[in-house]
């Protein structure tokens, strides 16, 4: 079963930020026309506040690769 992203409900519980180890919220990118792949950010629910990238249903949980908050 897969939720948000494709994303399995279990990995979503047992992942955190590598940053600051905050919950990471699913969010997804707004898509292009005739776009079918998924992809969107796991939104740090910590202090830090990083967006990590979600491509093809992989997360990226690298900090080097994550969006800064603005």
């Amino acid at each position: 079963m897969t939720t948000t992203l494709g994303l399995d409900p279990k990995l979503l519980e047992i992942i955190v930020c590598p940053e600051c180890h905050g919950d990471l919220l699913p969010t997804e990118a707004a898509a292009g026309a005739g776009t079918e792949s998924l992809s969107g950010e796991l939104v740090c629910q910590g202090t830090c506040g990083l967006a990590y990238p979600v491509k093809d249903g992989i997360p990226v949980l690298l900090v080097d690769e994550a969006r800064r908050p603005a």
